[in-house]
């Protein structure tokens, strides 16, 4: 038993020593200098579990002389609980060191249980933390009991949070478009545009809009513009439209003819303005009343109409000039975002602040947002979970299996040695109570 109890000392000693002794493993393994903290805590706390064991074994020693040189029957019981407190130590000796390595250095089966399984740990962790913390059920009821929507909404709420969330929002958006090519953007637009102009036809929607209008009359007021600024353009040119009648006229008649038929054109032309735009009821404005009903009507059904606007819808839309103008809209509306997010008092700015103000407001006190908010958190919450459970899960997996045996050992070691090394101190003082118990418990029983 002595040479046991020599043999489980010298292996402290030397397991005490081996980080001292060999600096260069230390830092292949990259202890911290917590872990290195942690590490002495162990080395005493496996000194005291071998020291208590040492302090039995020398109890038990000298119970045994006294009992052999006639102590009396106290150094029985004194022996027999000392006995069972060393096979109580020795055990648990056993199960400790069996986690990390081969006791004694001996390949018992069963034994150095972490590096040898390490791998299969690793699995099962990924699987315990898949089912236990991965799981729907689990995700709802966590995020539900947390209260996202109240406690975004108080936060939201607060004007300084909804300032810095603004500011990190026009820092995003000024790097998004400053990532973005000109070139690039222009072109997905400019295709997108075009796609969607081809893919859709427009007539009917034309006819639609355009029948809405005139039963509305809001062509009239277009109408009167046209017709007063015609007024108005003949009185300020009336030689230039009587110039044009006469240069007109064959070569043949008087020019004093030519001068008359040109003052009448002009005249008729300016009363036709005049009546048009002092009489509602013009029969002129009600030809283009029924002209204009009509061809929303043709827009809406007539198929030869349709084919024709698709055909100048295709040649407009295929003119370079077109494109231009739609790839410079980008550029335009780049600029002015960019000033906009750069500018704290823009127009931009203060609308977003106050709407991230009013809905944490909302968030914070009104029930219905708050359990849309939690429901739209835990739907994506449980989609990410749900979807990419595999993938977490394996990121456990393939983290531990890719760690260092030893190193994966030495460093558990270092964090939950120290209370396994209570579980030997209570072995041996369970050991020793029990030993004494049955002991006596025989004793009696023979008595």
């Amino acid at each position: 038993m002595c040479g046991i109890t020599e043999r489980v000392e010298q292996m402290e000693r030397t397991e005490a020593a081996a980080p001292d002794a060999a600096p260069s493993y230390r830092a292949m393994t990259s202890f911290t200098p917590a872990d290195e903290e942690k590490q002495r805590g162990v080395r005493q706390m496996k000194l005291t579990a071998a020291g208590l064991l040492l302090f039995v074994a020398v109890v038990y020693v000298l119970a045994e002389w006294a009992s052999h040189r006639g102590a009396g029957a106290w150094a029985g019981y004194v022996a027999a609980a000392a006995e069972a407190g060393m096979v109580g130590a020795l055990a648990d000796w056993f199960a400790v060191t069996a986690l990390f390595r081969h006791p004694l250095g001996l390949p018992i089966p069963h034994t150095a249980i972490i590096p040898n399984k390490k791998d299969q740990l690793g699995v099962s962790l990924g699987e315990f933390v898949g089912e236990n913390f991965l799981s729907e059920d689990v995700v709802r009821q966590r995020l539900r009991s947390v209260g996202i929507g109240t406690r975004l909404g108080v936060w939201l709420a607060d004007p300084a949070h909804a300032d810095r969330v603004t500011a990190e929002l026009a820092t995003a958006l000024r790097g998004a478009l400053t990532v973005l090519r000109d070139s690039d953007v222009q072109a997905v637009v400019g295709e997108a545009i075009t796609r969607r102009a081809d893919a859709q036809e427009i007539a009917p929607g034309m006819g639609k809009l355009l029948e809405r209008i005139v039963v509305d009359g809001g062509h009239r007021r277009a109408v009167d513009l046209v017709v007063a600024r015609a007024h108005d353009w003949l009185v300020l040119h009336a030689d230039s439209v009587m110039d044009a009648v006469q240069g007109g006229a064959p070569g043949w008649t008087p020019r004093f003819v030519d001068k008359k038929v040109g003052e009448r054109v002009y005249k008729e032309l300016l009363r036709f303005c005049v009546e048009m735009r002092d009489m509602p009821s013009h029969p002129a404005r009600g030809a283009l009343d029924r002209f204009l009903t009509d061809f929303a009507a043709d827009l809406q059904s007539d198929t030869d109409t349709r084919a024709r606007v698709e055909r100048l819808k295709g040649e407009v839309l295929g003119r370079g000039e077109v494109q231009d103008l739609i790839a410079s809209a980008w550029t335009a509306v780049r600029s002015m975002i960019v000033a906009a997010a750069e500018d704290e008092r823009s127009e931009l700015r203060l609308r977003v602040r106050a709407s991230l103000l009013s809905l944490g407001a909302r968030m914070a006190t009104e029930p219905k947002v708050q359990e849309k908010a939690d429901s739209w958190v835990e739907g994506a919450a449980v989609h990410v979970v749900t979807t990419y459970r595999k993938e977490i899960t394996s990121l456990i997996t393939d983290t531990v299996a890719s760690w260092d045996a030893e190193h994966t050992t030495r460093k558990i070691e270092a964090n939950i040695g120290r209370d396994l090394q209570f579980i030997r101190i209570n072995g041996t003082v369970v050991g020793s109570l029990a030993g004494l118990l049955i002991y006596t418990v025989a004793r009696a029983l023979g008595a």
